[in-house]
């Protein structure tokens, strides 16, 4: 019983491959490897691990449960925007400090060393990567980290349905505000040199 808890539901092929990945930063350079598409699907870890590529939210999702399997809990956090869609990413801590992984259609969007005191830090290192087509800087807020062991009875990890509860429940949730109504007020667009180096790679709808 012990060994298929630790299991999560993969095949020993699927837990070869995920234990490969090591660390957090070898889970960041499998998501890298994969191909970013903006189809509307919601795959489980394991079905972005046979098809090898995933968007925003699954690439989040199939981190937590690859950061599980590496002996971390599996923490997604949403960063919530105005004029724009959210952002998910996967969470951990390492001597008491907060990174992330991430796949995004945008270069800045992605992983964070494990350097950050508090949630708030981190969420705020994604501010000025994140933007609208029209320059708009449009990141307004956080959630708290939810671990997806809460969905173990819906099998998250390795389900051939659609797991967007997940998706629901992150939109459910309270967020925290990171802004005044004063700095919204005040916030520049950005420029174009910036644009262009954000949208390194940026694959079109």
């Amino acid at each position: 019983m012990a060994r298929s808890r630790a299991a999560f539901g993969f095949t020993p092929r699927e837990l070869r491959t995920l234990r490969a990945l090591k660390t957090p930063v070898g889970v960041q350079r499998a998501l890298d490897a994969m191909r970013y598409h903006d189809a509307d699907t919601a795959w489980s870890p394991r079905r972005v691990l046979r098809a090898r590529t995933a968007h925003c939210l699954e690439a989040a999702i199939f981190a937590a449960a690859a950061l599980r399997v590496l002996g971390f809990p599996p923490l997604l956090l949403d960063l919530e925007a105005e004029r724009d869609t959210d952002h998910v990413i996967a969470v951990y801590r390492r001597r008491g400090h907060w990174g992330a992984i991430a796949k995004s259609n945008y270069s800045g969007l992605r992983y964070r060393e494990p350097i950050h005191r508090t949630l708030r830090e981190l969420a705020l290192s994604y501010f000025d990567d994140y933007w609208n087509l029209r320059g708009e800087r449009t990141m307004r807020r956080y959630s708290r980290p939810v671990n997806l062991a809460r969905f173990d009875h819906l099998h998250w990890m390795t389900t051939e349905k659609p797991i967007w509860f997940i998706a629901e429940y992150l939109c459910e949730i309270p967020h925290i505000s990171l802004l005044t109504p004063a700095m919204e007020k005040n916030l520049t667009r950005l420029d174009r040199r910036s644009m262009r180096a954000e949208m390194l790679g940026h694959r079109k709808k």
